[in-house]
């Protein structure tokens, strides 16, 4: 046997060497705490504990089977395999399984996929002549889920003041009953969901104190991994099965609690010294993995929390580089900003693609990025998610813009013609692409003839009234631009108002999305060139330019040499040699549903503090100053967190790169018309030499840019390039002012973006 204790320092040695009565480990980020754990149990076997005497938990089987793995090649011995190690739902479900028949259940029961339970509640909901776009399976398996999670079970949920109001509210009045069919359905079928393998553990504990006495005299040492993010049915089941020996082990960080949604709750690490007498706690705040610049940060974001375990990571790397905070003008120069960020890094340090993670607050944010990586060829992929243009809620409403601009797109057409639901069935579908073929006519012309496709009646009236609406919104697309366009389709087709209604975790993120797809078309239409000029831009040419994104190569997926984009959540457990934490701005991180409350508060500090850790040797973090949500410029403020991190440990940096090189900064914080590359330079003045030449102007000599607010009709301006103008008009709000000028010296009417331009007043 090696000697397992050999490089263990002093506080990981401690921590593995105790035995008897409860012990804490409070588990910094990268402080090696899976390494300390399964030391333990190793240290536990040696002397003398036997491995069916011990309980390991985790919350995935990978952890588990490294543990398991690591246990045997410390021993050098198979006595590893006779331990009861593996992740809460697998451990519980292995016992149930030998005890299932108290609880009238056969052992041979099936448990049920999440993709069975909404099947189960489908069906449940259709036999209850509900409307299953209102109650939909998915929102409901989530509401039962949460109450399975805080062991409340049918006729709890149904007697409970809280909870009843929070489902009148929502005018889903009958979801206690929906439950309550879906417990009795599961059991006659014989069958348990994964949040039935706590919630019936947690039941056979309790109604059988015989089974609850065979197991804690079983379970002698039991250990929990990753404990901050225990719920309450597994604190409970927990606190049951020790309650004789009392030899519990919680391994964790009350610092990395982030999974509240999930039913998670910090308070289970807080209070643990509470629960047992004589706790022993054991810190452990040397980390391995970060430069020392990057714990200072993480350590001061982390100590502006209330209710926290104190602690100081530390650690014996270098000092590094100070954390590089950017701010750029647009969440589209934010992109262009990390792209151009990762491209001097890899020239400059020779970093592979791998070395790099962007790491967001929502789903939603990776658009900006994905462009950006595109335009500039660097391969990437996302974790936890999928591209944003494949996400069905974004191909779904872009498919409805592709069938407004191009009538004869079949695929397009089949796509969007019954969604969102309006009667239009596949039998109906398939009658009119037969129709179409026997008579040598699209798809589309043959919608407007359903009684040649032999329907009539209610599916006949369906696709008159699907048609005509695709042809008021082509009416539309003659008259206003492609945002205007874009909003009336998510307004009128419904789809819009479908995603707002689901108000899942997962019905959230599909409704952001489409929010964040209507902002890009917005800003696509109000982006003006170099010299603030807005020229009109059409649905057309924008779906060219998404098109143009979408079916780049991205083969380089299976390649690990490829740059990561995910969710901070996504991110939990990973490290990176360089991050980008992005979006850090006020409603966005910390989000705006967290403003009100102090623990929701201080779950968002906890979140960005597991950004932080996650990098090892450099770090940036960037937000806007402007982003378009909801379909306007909103101004942002930075975050509240990026105010709570002292100035020392800073590198500010600003750049604004959309057209406006001279502002821009690279990955170092320099000017990036420092050294520019000659070879670039000559190319844009050939560029240039071949474009005819414009009536040029030469500006005043007092010439000094006038605030664009003060800016009112039948005022006489001068442009930069342009010359000397009248205003004609001026439309668009605060952060987004609009001027049409009639310009003298050839250039005839422009729309100006007052923001963007240089224009001076002169009466």
């Amino acid at each position: 046997m090696q000697d397992y204790l050999k490089g263990l320092n002093d506080k990981q040695r401690e921590a593995v060497e105790h035995i008897n009565g409860p012990l804490m480990i409070v588990a910094g980020a990268g402080s090696g705490k899976t390494k300390v754990l399964t030391t333990r149990i190793a240290h536990l076997m040696h002397h003398g504990v036997d491995a069916f005497n011990i309980l390991a938990l985790t919350f995935t089987n990978k952890a588990a089977a490294e543990m398991k793995e690591r246990i045997e090649k410390i021993l050098g011995n198979t006595e590893a395999r006779n331990l009861y190690i593996g992740t809460f739902h697998s451990v519980f479900a292995r016992i149930l399984r030998a005890e299932a028949n108290k609880l009238g259940y056969p052992n041979n029961f099936t448990i049920y996929d999440t993709d069975d339970a909404k099947n189960v509640l489908k069906d449940i909901i259709k036999g209850m002549n509900l409307d299953d776009k209102h109650y939909k399976p998915a929102y409901v398996y989530n509401r039962i889920s949460a109450a399975k999670n805080s062991l409340i079970d049918p006729h709890g949920y149904k007697q409970d003041h809280h909870i009843q109001q929070e489902d009148a509210r929502s005018n889903r009045p009958l979801l206690g009953q929906i439950y309550e069919q879906y417990a009795m359905k599961c059991f006659r079928n014989g069958a348990m969901d994964f949040d039935d393998l706590l919630f019936k553990m947690y039941e056979l504990l309790v109604r059988f104190p015989e089974v609850l006495a065979k197991y804690q005299h079983r379970f002698q040492y039991i250990l929990i991994d990753e404990y901050q993010d225990t719920n309450v049915a597994q604190y409970q089941i927990i606190k049951m099965l020790g309650a004789v020996h009392e030899n519990i082990c919680v391994v964790g960080d009350d610092a990395q609690s982030i999974y509240s949604f999930r039913g998670a709750t910090v308070q289970n690490i807080l209070q643990f010294q509470d629960d047992y007498d004589d706790v022993k706690v054991v810190k452990l705040e040397q980390n391995y993995r970060s430069t020392q610049s990057i714990l200072n940060v993480a350590n001061q974001i982390i100590s502006n929390n209330k209710n926290q375990i104190p602690k100081n990571l530390w650690t014996d790397n270098t000092t590094g580089e100070k954390i590089t905070l950017v701010r750029t003008l647009t969440d589209n120069d934010e992109g262009r900003f990390v792209a151009d960020a990762i491209t001097e890094m890899k020239l400059r340090n020779h970093h592979p693609n791998k070395d790099f993670a962007i790491l967001y607050r929502t789903n939603a944010q990776s658009r900006s990025f994905e462009e950006s990586l595109r335009r500039m060829n660097i391969p990437y992929k996302l974790y936890g998610g999928i591209s944003f243009y494949q996400r069905k809620e974004v191909k779904d409403f872009l498919a409805y813009l592709r069938v407004i601009v191009n009538q004869q797109d079949e695929e397009n057409i089949k796509r969007i013609i019954n969604y969102p639901a309006r009667g239009i069935g596949k039998t109906s579908i398939e009658r009119v692409m037969i129709a179409a073929n026997d008579n040598q006519r699209t798809f589309w012309e043959m919608l407007h003839h359903p009684e040649a496709c032999g329907l009539k009646g209610a599916a006949a009236s369906a696709l008159e009234q699907f048609t005509t609406m695709i042809r008021s919104f082509q009416i539309m697309l003659e008259k206003q631009n492609a945002y205007d366009v874009a909003f009336a389709v998510g307004k009128h087709t419904g789809l819009v108002q479908e995603l707002y209604n689901d108000k899942s975790v997962e019905g959230l993120a599909r409704y952001e999305n489409v929010q964040e797809l209507l902002n890009s078309i917005k800003e696509f239409t109000e982006t003006p060139d170099e010299e603030g000029e807005l020229r009109e831009k059409t649905l057309g040419s924008y779906l060219q330019q998404i098109t143009l994104l979408t079916d780049a190569d991205n083969s380089n997926d299976e390649d690990s040499d490829v740059v990561k984009l995910m969710t901070i959540h996504a991110a939990k457990g990973l490290e990176f040699p360089c991050v980008f934490n992005v979006g850090l701005e006020e409603n966005l991180f910390p989000s705006a549903m967290s403003m009100y409350d102090r623990n929701d508060l201080e779950e968002e500090r906890r979140l960005f503090y597991v950004a932080i850790t996650r990098a090892k040797e450099r770090l940036w973090v960037t937000y806007a100053n402007s982003r378009y949500r909801f379909g306007s410029l909103v101004q942002n403020e930075p975050s509240r967190f990026i105010e709570e991190i002292p100035e020392q440990y800073l590198d500010r940096t600003f750049t604004g790169m959309s057209n406006r090189a001279q502002g821009s900064v690279n990955a170092f914080g320099k000017s990036m018309n420092e050294g520019f590359d000659r070879a670039t330079s000559l190319k844009k003045l050939a560029e240039k030499a071949q474009k005819p030449a414009a009536a040029s102007h030469t500006p005043s000599t007092d010439f000094k840019a006038d605030d664009p607010m003060e800016m009112q009709v039948d005022m006489e301006v001068e442009h930069l390039k342009f010359g000397f103008g009248k205003i004609k008009a001026v439309e668009g709000g605060i952060n987004n002012r609009i001027a049409t000028i009639e310009f003298g010296g050839g250039h005839g009417q422009k729309k100006i973006m007052l923001n963007f331009a240089k224009i001076r007043i002169v009466r």
